[in-house]
C-alpha cells in the first residue's frame, strides 16, 4: 500500500499564501510516499514565480514527481516561448521532462504535454507516445502503473467538453495496452474521476482518470482549493479529495475503487462519494 498526493495548478503569481501554508501542513499530516504535481506551477512562467514554486517544493519533505503545464511556458515573451519554452522550468524545477518514480508495487511516469504553438490546449507527440509505450510495457504486470500529465484526456462528467490534449486517445490506447491503471491530470481546475472504459471513447482498456482542482491559486472554477490523496492498494485504491475550508484542508469527498473484470468499480464511499461517470453528456472535443 502506498499513498500518493496529487496536487495541481499551483499558479505562483496568483497563489494564496495562507492556502499554500495550509497545504504544506496537510501534506505533512498525510505523509505520502510521493507527491505528484501535474503542472502549472506558475502563472506566467516568470523567474520570480518559478523561484517561489521551487521554494514551495523544497518545503515538501517527500519525494516528488513534477510535470510542466502550459502556464509554465511564457505566453507574452514570444521569443522565449519558441526558442526556450521550458528553459526557466528546467532551471528552477527540474531538467527531467520524462520523470519516473517506482516504489514497491507502484510505478509513476510523467509526460510533458505543454507546447509553444498550442499554448493552452497541449499535445503529446508520436515520439512521446512510443516512449510511454516502451516504459509502460517494460513494467511488470503485477506493478500498479500511473501516468501523470497536465492536460485532460477526458471531459468533466455532464459538462460540455473542453479541448482535450492532442493525441490523448492514442496515448491512452498505447499505455492501456501495456496495463496502465491510473492517469492523474489537471488544467481544468475541476476535480473528478472517470473510468475510460465506461466512456464513448475509442479505448477499450480500463483506466481510472483522476483530475485535480487548483491546489493553492485564486483561479477557482466553482469549487474551492482542492487536492487528491490516493491510497493505492492493488487491485484497488481509495480516492480522497481534500478541500480548503478557509483555515485548513479537510476531507470533502472520497470513494473506494477496485479494478475487476476489466473495469473500475465503486465498492463504497467512506465519505461523500466521488463516483466516476458512466457516459459523457457530449462527445469529447480533441485539440488538433
Amino acid at each position: 500500500m502506498r499513498i500518493v498526493a496529487h496536487i495541481s495548478d499551483l499558479h505562483f503569481g496568483r497563489d494564496e499564501p495562507a492556502v499554500a501554508e495550509a497545504l504544506l501542513r496537510d501534506l505533512r499530516d498525510v505523509g505520502p510516499a510521493l507527491v505528484a504535481v501535474s503542472g502549472d506551477l506558475t502563472q506566467r512562467a516568470r523567474t520570480g514565480q518559478f523561484r517561489a514554486a521551487r521554494e514551495f517544493l523544497d518545503r515538501i519533505p517527500f519525494p516528488q514527481l513534477v510535470v510542466p503545464g502550459n502556464h509554465d511556458i511564457p505566453l507574452y515573451d514570444v521569443i522565449r516561448r519558441f526558442m526556450s519554452p521550458l528553459g526557466r522550468y528546467r532551471r528552477h524545477i527540474t531538467p527531467d521532462l520524462q520523470p519516473a518514480w517506482r516504489d514497491g508495487g507502484i510505478a509513476v511516469v510523467g509526460v510533458n504535454t505543454a507546447r509553444s504553438a498550442t499554448w493552452k490546449n497541449g499535445r503529446i507527440s508520436v515520439e512521446q507516445i512510443e516512449h510511454l509505450r516502451g516504459v509502460f510495457c517494460g513494467i511488470p504486470d503485477d506493478i500498479f502503473k500511473v501516468l501523470v500529465a497536465h492536460h485532460p484526456f477526458v471531459p468533466p462528467p455532464g459538462q460540455p467538453s473542453p479541448p482535450l490534449v492532442g493525441r490523448g486517445f492514442r496515448a491512452l490506447r498505447a499505455i492501456g495496452e501495456c496495463g496502465a491503471d491510473l492517469v492523474l491530470a489537471g488544467h481544468l481546475h475541476v476535480g473528478f474521476a472517470v473510468d475510460v472504459s465506461a466512456q464513448k471513447l475509442p479505448i477499450s482498456s480500463a483506466m481510472l482518470i483522476v483530475q485535480a482542482g487548483t491546489a493553492i491559486s485564486n483561479r477557482h472554477r466553482n469549487e474551492p482549493n482542492t487536492y487528491n490523496v490516493l491510497t493505492i492498494d492493488p487491485p484497488g485504491l481509495t480516492l480522497e479529495v481534500r478541500a480548503f475550508d478557509g483555515q485548513r484542508f479537510e476531507r470533502s469527498k472520497s470513494g473506494v475503487y477496485e479494478r475487476r473484470e476489466g473495469e473500475w468499480r465503486v465498492l463504497g464511499a467512506p465519505g461523500p462519494e466521488l463516483r466516476p461517470s458512466v457516459r459523457p453528456a457530449v462527445s469529447p472535443r480533441v485539440a488538433s
